[in-house]
């Protein structure tokens, strides 16, 4: 069965915000492939180089999300229509994510309870991406 991947787009700064992810989620960056480094280098104008083309980041249970820059010739939409949410087994680790992601950007439900777990939040981190972050999930 495949796994459904997030894969977020970024405008030019994918890779600072896949190292803001790494440390806030505890995670590992595994790829970070510009178009420098990339076997498509010869083919990318030299403004360009630096953006990246694909960018893995291993969670700790195993989960990965992907990201890369928008090709710089498209224009940049943002992140629109989706929220990234991550479950926790417990609240403590779900607020610690939680503040770690909000670092620099717009909380737009603090964490708090809900029917579904005994805390969630949703905010916008630095970069644009919508989080959604659940701790101990309760039968519904």
């Amino acid at each position: 069965m495949p796994q459904a991947i997030p894969y977020l787009a970024f405008n030019g700064d994918c890779a600072d915000a896949m190292r803001f992810y790494e440390r806030a989620l505890n995670a590992k960056l595994e790829v970070l492939l510009s178009g420098a480094d990339s076997p498509m280098a010869a083919q990318i104008p030299k403004a360009f180089l630096h953006r990246i083309m694909h960018a893995r980041l291993v969670m700790p249970d195993g989960g990965t999300l992907y990201a890369g820059d928008a090709p710089a010739h498209l224009p940049y939409e943002g992140i629109k229509g989706v929220s990234i949410t991550l479950n926790y087994d417990t609240t403590e680790q779900a607020q610690a994510v939680f503040a770690a992601l909000s670092e620099g950007g717009h909380v737009t439900m603090p964490m708090q309870a809900a029917f579904w777990a005994k805390a969630w939040g949703m905010l916008i981190d630095k970069f644009g991406t919508p989080w959604i972050v659940n701790g101990e999930l309760l039968p519904i």
